[in-house]
């Protein structure tokens, strides 16, 4: 199986050869971040900057947008001052910013020495499993089951994602690093590419929290609130994510291919997941009021 479970050659090979768009190669001893020749796909021209190589200016640029609309995110986040899980969206809206900054790094491929894209490698693949936790959560603070922006609830958004990120990280360098080999015994062991650790950790579990998430906000919409107008949102930040992935993991090397290594799946995928970000939020902005002066006393503050 070419594919079989925690092996990452054919997507390494699919995202790029040399520069690979799914930041997790650049923890494989083929990345040229450990001084590897790289896995054989499509490889990225990019551009020349004095003596290095700018390999995906395209993701780099969209990168840069993706901050500069989160942080108008956070400032009309701020605004709405009543709404329900305003304080925790706006931590998943920071640990999206810092996603865009690593990513710059680790997809982008501005240029690096290959230990530091290591770091910002473990730091971006950490806050991916981070921040979807706490998207995970802001679906479960809507039932406000504990009262949300109070220090306990943001406390245990916070600290379990904090625990989710710690983790993650050091799996990451570990692997990258070699620090120990255990969670790249497998690689030591003639099976190239291959991390049962990191392919659950990066490939499934961002995914389940994923899921959850929209399991929670439907059942929240259609049942709780009795709208369906909200539900528009949702799934066109669902499609819009899983757009992005196709182009990520299917097309990527077929664009790769038809027009020369300028661009490839990557710069879509990042361009298509600002977009599901964006759709989020405007759909956790319709299911809540903003129109108040200070938060009510008591009772219900989604619309």
């Amino acid at each position: 199986m070419p594919n079989a479970y925690g092996k990452f050659y054919d997507f390494c090979r699919d995202t790029g050869s040399l520069h690979s768009t799914l930041p997790v190669c650049n923890l494989f001893y083929e990345s040229p971040s450990r001084g590897g020749q790289g896995f054989g796909g499509c490889n990225l021209r990019g551009i020349s900057i004095g003596d290095e190589r700018l390999a995906n200016l395209g993701s780099i640029i969209i990168a840069f947008i993706a901050i500069l609309v989160t942080l108008v995110l956070l400032w009309r986040s701020e605004r709405k001052k009543a709404a329900v899980g305003r304080r925790e969206m706006q931590i998943f809206l920071i640990g999206y910013i810092i996603i865009e900054i690593c990513e710059i790094f680790t997809i982008g491929w501005f240029p690096l020495r290959g230990d530091i894209r290591i770091a910002f490698t473990a730091v971006h693949i950490a806050t991916i499993v981070a921040d979807l936790w706490i998207l995970m959560m802001n679906g479960a603070v809507g039932y406000q089951l504990i009262d949300d922006g109070t220090p306990l609830s943001l406390g245990l958004v916070f600290g379990s994602a904090a625990a989710l990120f710690v983790g993650t990280g050091y799996i990451a360098l570990d692997m990258g690093y070699s620090w120990t080999n255990y969670w790249a015994k497998d690689e030591l062991l003639n099976k190239p590419n291959q991390a049962y650790a990191m392919y659950t950790l990066y490939q499934l579990v961002p995914l389940v929290f994923l899921v959850i998430f929209f399991i929670l906000e439907t059942v929240l919409v259609l049942r709780v609130l009795g709208e369906t107008r909200p539900m528009i949102f949702l799934v066109a930040a669902g499609l819009l994510f899983a757009i992005g992935q196709v182009f990520q993991y299917v097309i990527s090397p077929y664009i790769c291919n038809g027009t020369d290594g300028a661009i490839n799946g990557g710069l879509f995928e990042t361009f298509f997941t600002l977009l599901a970000v964006v759709t989020i939020w405007i759909f956790w902005s319709s299911i809540t009021e903003d129109d108040w002066p200070m938060p009510p006393s008591g009772g219900s503050t989604y619309t």
